[in-house]
């Protein structure tokens, strides 16, 4: 089980990306926006390994997002800390910006061509929603 370490990095977005970057942290942290606080409800939400959801907990309570409560119960509620809050905004953001940018239901099919990597290396994607080669 992988354990968080914050990053000693200078740059702020470096540090926050060694939490944020993950991609179940971000769908977790939506829950939680949503009501979600305790271990069964995260699992019935999302499709995510029990041991993943403990390591992923574990890495918000040390990075001080998430407070558990109380902490050595086995029923434990996860409630956002003042910087947890902080996060809907940001988590608004992305939202928007994946409603605006990658619409649901658009699929990009990647065309098969000879190439260095070999005869099954994808060559480029299809056009997208927006008409635009990716």
């Amino acid at each position: 089980m992988k354990t968080y370490v914050a990053s000693k990095s200078p740059c702020p977005v470096g540090r926050a990306s060694r939490l944020l970057g993950d991609r179940w942290i971000v769908l977790m942290l939506r829950e939680l926006f949503l009501g979600v606080d305790r271990f069964d409800g995260f699992l019935e939400r999302l499709p995510i390994s029990r041991a993943t959801l403990t390591a992923r907990l574990e890495w918000l309570v040390a990075a001080g997002v998430v407070t558990r409560d109380p902490p050595e119960a086995r029923r434990a509620r996860y409630r956002l800390t003042e910087a947890g809050r902080a996060l809907r905004p940001v988590l608004a953001a992305i939202r928007d910006w994946g409603e605006a940018w990658l619409p649901q239901g658009t699929t990009q099919e990647i065309e098969k061509a000879p190439g260095p990597s070999g005869p099954d290396a994808p060559r480029r994607l299809e056009k997208g929603a927006t008409g635009a080669e990716r």
